[in-house]
């Protein structure tokens, strides 16, 4: 009969089992992909300002001091203030909140709807699959900036119009690169097997194409945050992204990029290099994904 000790015993060990793989596989990516690990690191630091920036940041973001206005490094204020009087430091740790809210949700939405899409005409080709990438053509000709641009002075500005200015751009590169993908899978005969089954076009889009294009798929995803934190600072420097008072790093430099860059360099400095490290650490983690599913790459 087994005790109440030893099972938790066996429980304790066979967690361990499962947990040893992930780690292993952690330790050989570190090994593997330093720059990689590097990215992570960057994106991990960013996440965790943004879940706890009720805590970490020293001061309210929005709080005005007019006597502490373009005050610079201190003790009370490490980066200096803004020509508000509002702590830089802070002002950055809750715009880390507001570019992984713009990037994630618009890379995410982005992506899955340029999955959708470019399976759907992969799958059933002809008219179809045609037309959609004329459709794509029109979007793929215009740069993001430009097209984005064009969507925010149609739905105007705000974290919501921000967003859905962004994924717009996105749709017709991922369905691009997904369709190439689902293209070759198409021809598998194990396709041809699931039609000769009776299988429903949904149930084989779905089940046996999705799962095979997820490799691109998320290098996707990854690239697009980086450069939706960077379209959304753009933006918002242009007056056409967030507004006031929200913190946002292109904000911090519309106000102070150009008329305190001798007197204040500070307020332009810190949230360039905020928005830098956040591209460059997840364009950096990117190809290190890449590097990692693509098989050609790993076999070397």
């Amino acid at each position: 009969m087994v005790t109440t000790s030893e099972a938790r015993v066996e429980a304790a060990f066979e967690e361990l089992a499962v947990e040893r793989p992930l780690l292993s596989k952690v330790k050989e990516f570190a090994r593997k992909q330093p720059l990689g690990t590097f990215g992570a690191v960057i994106v991990l630091v960013m996440v965790f300002s943004a879940l706890f920036a009720d805590f970490i940041a020293p001061h309210d973001p929005i709080n005005n001091s007019y006597e502490h206005i373009l005050e610079s490094y201190s003790s009370t204020y490490l980066l200096g203030t803004d020509q508000f009087g509002r702590d830089i430091l802070s002002r950055i740790i809750y715009g880390a909140r507001t570019a992984l809210l713009v990037g994630f949700t618009a890379a995410i939405i982005g992506s899955v709807t340029g999955l959708v899409l470019g399976v759907a005409s992969a799958f059933f080709g002809g008219r179809f699959d045609l037309l959609f990438q004329r459709v794509m053509d029109v979007f793929m000709a215009f740069p993001l900036i430009i097209l984005a641009l064009a969507v925010v002075s149609i739905f105007g500005t705000g974290i919501q119009n921000v967003i859905i200015a962004i994924t717009i751009p996105f749709i017709p590169r991922c369905a691009r690169v997904v369709r190439s993908s689902a293209l070759a899978i198409r021809e598998i005969p194990y396709i041809d097997a699931a039609r000769a089954n009776g299988f429903s076009n949904a149930r084989i889009i779905l089940r046996h194409m999705v799962p095979n294009v997820m490799a691109p798929f998320l290098i996707m995803i990854t690239a697009f945050v980086g450069q939706a934190i960077l379209l959304e600072a753009s933006l918002s420097y242009l007056g056409l992204g967030v507004q006031e008072p929200v913190p946002a790093w292109g904000l911090m430099l519309q106000g102070g990029a150009e008329e305190y860059a001798e007197s204040a360099p500070w307020v332009a400095i810190w949230p360039g290099v905020a928005v830098s490290l956040a591209v460059f650490g997840f364009n950096l983690f990117g190809d290190s994904v890449r590097d990692t599913l693509d098989p050609k790459l790993r076999s070397q």
